[in-house]
């Protein structure tokens, strides 16, 4: 604080005016708080700019090898696909356990491609035969017709389409399952055996896939035919079928079988268990089937003409059950 002795004060007054003007002009800007605000003191690192620049550039290199790498993995799928090799072997894997190379993957292509095919097993004799009403020498039957004929009994005159088909049995499937079932409540064995009365036909399923409703009409057209051992065997077309041959011709009716079979091949048709439309049981001896939960046997007729189709169940005791894939 200056103190006034006469002169002395102008004196300092003057000293602090000569020592301001000595005073760097860098100096005065760095004390003066009556202009800007200084610069915000420096940082090292990036400007938010830079930061923007730099995420957007990575993000579009990232896009860039996302795509590469699906290119590239496309491009090598195709090239395995296009290798033989590699498909056979693929294939070979996919055939199920215990069952042979004809069986398809699934029952959208039911047709059978046969290579080089096993001897046949010799056929064993019946055990079913006596209860099969085995017809005696003076009965001569029609020959059938050849089972993709009778599977063709499936498509009517004047059917609706596909689309109509799918539509309508979108609102009567719960009424014909209801129906079916009524009808088999009804049926009632023909004396003699367990044989279903009639005609001895049943009425080909609807909500049923379309290799089942073949087979199913297959079965129809020889369920009243006689029984003799080895019927059906030399060829489908024939005017007696013994069981397995039976079983065979209303397979080859919906594609699943190209050949007859005995009960001993049968034992290894299609996949091993029982199938949701059909179940085929086979031993070295004998063989029935299933389709869409009705019985289809030689055994246990009520007579020489009476049909195959039979009301009620079998004891499946020493049976294979076997079934088409996706059948």
């Amino acid at each position: 604080m200056a103190k006034l002795h006469g002169g002395g004060l102008v004196a300092h007054s003057i000293q602090l005016s000569e020592s301001a003007a000595r005073t760097p002009a860098s100096l005065a800007a760095v004390t003066d708080t009556t202009h800007e605000p200084a610069a915000a003191p420096w940082r090292p690192g990036l400007s938010r700019r830079r930061l923007a620049i730099v995420a957007a550039l990575a993000a579009t290199l990232g896009l860039a090898a996302w795509i590469a790498a699906g290119w590239l993995s496309s491009g090598s799928g195709s090239a395995g696909r296009g290798a033989p090799g590699a498909r056979t072997r693929a294939t070979s894997r996919a055939v199920p356990a215990g069952s042979r190379s004809r069986a398809p993957s699934s029952a959208s292509s039911p047709s059978v491609v046969h290579g080089a095919r096993r001897v046949s097993l010799a056929e064993a004799p019946d055990p079913e035969e006596s209860s099969s009403y085995p017809a005696p020498a003076s009965v001569h039957h029609a020959s059938a017709a050849a089972p993709a004929k009778a599977g063709e009994a499936i498509v009517a005159a004047g059917a609706p389409s596909d689309a109509e088909v799918r539509a309508e049995l979108k609102q009567m499937q719960e009424v014909q399952r209801a129906a079916e079932l009524a009808q088999r409540q009804r049926l009632a064995p023909v004396p003699g055996g367990r044989s279903i009365g009639g005609d001895g036909t049943i009425a080909i399923p609807t909500n049923v896939p379309e290799p089942v409703q073949r087979v199913a009409a297959g079965a129809n057209a020889i369920a009243d035919f006689p029984y003799v051992f080895g019927g059906g065997h030399a060829s489908f077309v024939d005017n007696a079928y013994d069981c397995s041959g039976s079983v065979s011709y209303a397979l080859a009716a919906g594609g699943l079988l190209s050949a007859p079979e005995t009960s001993g091949d049968l034992e290894s048709w299609g996949v091993p268990g029982p199938g949701r439309y059909i179940t085929v049981l086979a031993s070295a001896g004998h063989t029935y089937m299933y389709v869409d939960g009705i019985l289809y046997n030689t055994a246990g007729r009520s007579g020489v003409y009476a049909s195959r189709w039979q009301v009620g169940a079998v004891d499946n005791s020493g049976y294979v059950a076997r079934h088409w894939p996706g059948l």
